[in-house]
């Protein structure tokens, strides 16, 4: 199976958009209210209907871009949000960007792409990173599925997958997950090796 640009419209079009849980998630919305720096400039990949960006926005934070490789979403967060800046939404493959940002957000970005192209991710997230710009968000802790997304994983293999080009500061096991996710989400904060 192909998860292209088709696979994904399809799932928008069925409304099979299980991951998909109507706000921005506890565990984000937490890490966000803490942040000071509204000049950050944020990247949030495979983002969906995208509720990360939406609360970011409406916190002032101005410079946040959504990636996605499905044109719907990107619709409908910005006719929810008039005022998201279009050239923000970037429809796109996160694997052809070639911009900057200081932190990317992970929201049910990783576990979709297929698992061989972890690695790959793990490249590119390094090469979008300024110098000292993060990766922050949740990874599931959870075998899930073989054969389509959501693909699963655990601890390990994703120290594998990140820890030559990044310092991870914390990767545990997240204390506020949703309810349908709690005791199966790491939450994660890596920072890039120069």
């Amino acid at each position: 199976m192909t998860f292209n640009e088709d696979f994904w419209d399809n799932r928008y079009i069925d409304k099979n958009t299980g991951w998909d849980i109507g706000y921005v998630s506890t565990p984000l919305k937490t890490y966000f209210d803490q942040l000071k720096n509204k000049d950050l400039k944020i990247l949030i990949p495979g983002a969906g209907n995208s509720y990360e960006a939406e609360y970011l926005h409406n916190l002032g934070f101005k410079n946040v871009y959504v990636v996605d490789i499905s044109s719907i979403p990107l619709q409908g967060l910005q006719e929810r949000l008039p005022d998201f800046p279009s050239k923000h939404l970037i429809h796109a493959d996160f694997f052809d960007l070639d911009m900057a940002f200081d932190l990317i957000i992970e929201q049910t970005f990783f576990c979709a792409l297929d698992p061989k192209l972890r690695l790959q991710y793990a490249m590119s997230s390094h090469q979008l990173l300024n110098k000292n710009g993060k990766i922050v968000g949740l990874l599931f802790n959870d075998p899930l599925n073989e054969d389509h997304p959501p693909f699963g994983g655990n601890k390990e293999e994703y120290i594998a997958c990140f820890n030559p080009m990044f310092n991870i500061e914390i990767m545990a096991l997240c204390y506020n997950s949703v309810k349908p996710r709690a005791g199966r989400e790491l939450f994660i904060k890596m920072i890039k090796k120069e």
